[in-house]
């Protein structure tokens, strides 16, 4: 009897470790995510940023993203090296959706490598990861979306390696290595050269330029226009400074 106690304990031990590795491993993936993406905050209605953070670039085609106002977040699956809304994913949006809303009625856009976006969320489960984007201004529309990395049989992988596959689908723009309105990448060296500024309310756009170069980022709302810099965020009104932070 004590001999078979004594297996059954270290039958219970061992069928233990898998699932404690498995924590361990969505632990690091967490915490790996957490350090690599700086969130991007926006405002409770979408039309505008609050806190910019991290920039991806993506590297793949075929991120579906919706405009805002859908009630379903739209989701594009990383599978096999491709990008693609499954059917799994198109019927999860259509289930979603509210009253007289319809996947084909609202606007969507597909973007392509090369293309920047927002990070605004993650998750992480026993099954994948999510990354929730945010886009600037397509046409004076927002749109947003999420990817999803799902792991190879619900097995979860080390941070290592789920951070490796998200590497192939996105690449992270550090702020102060992120490009200017020029399209040249800004540098330390840059900020070194240049003296302290001081931007003032009711300064047009030329004076900012002047003060402190092209901005790493134009979020267009029309007569509301942000320039944001890697450590400002100055807003205009009507082409005059109303809001510098």
């Amino acid at each position: 009897m004590r001999k078979y106690i004594h297996l059954t304990l270290a039958a219970m031990i061992l069928s233990a470790v898998p699932a404690l590795h498995a924590q361990d491993n969505k632990t690091g993936i967490q915490q790996k995510v957490a350090s690599q993406f700086a969130l991007t905050k926006i405002t409770s209605d979408g039309a505008d940023i609050v806190t910019p953070g991290s920039i991806l670039a993506l590297k793949k085609d075929g991120l579906i993203m919706f405009a805002l106002g859908l009630k379903a977040t739209p989701t594009t699956t990383y599978k096999d090296g491709k990008l693609s809304m499954t059917f799994g994913d198109a019927m999860a949006t259509t289930l979603l959706l509210g009253g007289n809303q319809t996947a084909s009625t609202v606007p969507q856009r597909r973007f392509v490598a090369g293309e920047k976006v927002w990070i605004t969320a993650y998750s992480v489960t026993d099954k994948h990861v999510i990354l929730l984007l945010y886009s600037d201004p397509v046409n004076d529309v927002h749109y947003y979306g999420q990817i999803k990395f799902p792991f190879q049989k619900h097995n979860i992988p080390s941070a290592d390696d789920a951070m490796k596959t998200i590497a192939e689908v996105v690449d992270v723009q550090p702020p102060d290595t992120a490009p200017d309105a020029s399209g040249q990448a800004k540098t330390e060296t840059d900020d070194a050269s240049t003296a302290p500024k001081t931007i003032a309310l009711g300064q047009t756009k030329d004076d900012v330029v002047a003060a402190l170069g092209q901005p790493q980022k134009i979020v267009n709302l029309g007569a509301k226009e942000i320039y944001i810099y890697p450590d400002m965020k100055v807003t205009f009104i009507n082409g005059k400074v109303a809001d510098v932070q």
